[in-house]
């Protein structure tokens, strides 16, 4: 039998396309992921959509809350934070959005990512996972990842990987306790790049 890390070429690109023709990849899991109930007792709903289904209110909410979140450590950074670059990323047709709702019907969190090839290998990519402040550390980002997870393991993708800033120690830290380590695809200490990329195998 052939394990997944010596599948051809031909049969990873058919992993992503199979996972990119489904319009809510997340509703053929085996468990139910569109409820969490948090460890405090709080009731979250959540839907994953393309961005050409998701509204243009939330959309941009999006932006606000990756502003908000990111946009200071971005500022401590020789690359600055570029507002039009991020909404541009935010609204690429290609992107998936994983969107969590609290009791309130209102977006507290969401996930954006890609099902790509990178590597040569066949990837679910991370590109943002933004959490109010005031919905942090409940469990709820740790759900959202797992999420993903078992999306990449259904549609038999290699790994999930994602980019975050060095000076971001509170999701260097979050993202390590998960189980992902740096990518071999991850800039070298020479590079003196201001980000480092992770990944978590899917294999096994």
């Amino acid at each position: 039998m052939t394990n997944r890390d010596e599948l051809s070429a031909s049969a990873k690109h058919k992993s992503i396309e199979a996972a990119a023709r489904e319009k809510n990849p997340l509703e053929k899991l085996p468990v139910r992921c569109d409820t969490y109930k948090s460890n405090t007792s709080e009731e979250f709903k959540l839907y994953c959509r393309a961005k050409g289904d998701m509204d243009a209110k939330t959309l941009k909410w999006t932006f606000k809350l990756a502003e908000q979140n990111v946009g200071p450590y971005y500022k401590q950074l020789k690359m600055g934070w570029k507002p039009k670059i991020k909404q541009a990323e935010l609204n690429k047709n290609w992107a998936r959005f994983l969107v969590a709702l609290n009791q309130q019907n209102q977006p507290v969190a969401y996930t954006m990512f890609r099902f790509d090839m990178d590597n040569g290998d066949c990837v679910l990519y991370c590109y943002e996972i933004q959490i109010s402040p005031e919905y942090r550390r409940k469990g709820l980002g740790k759900f959202m990842m797992e999420t993903l997870e078992l999306c990449a393991r259904f549609w038999q993708l290699e790994k999930i990987m994602l980019t975050v800033l060095n000076n971001n120690e509170d999701s260097l830290m979050f993202f390590k306790t998960l189980g992902y380590a740096t990518d071999e695809t991850s800039p070298d200490v020479l590079e003196e790049a201001d980000y480092q990329i992770l990944s978590k195998s899917m294999l096994g």
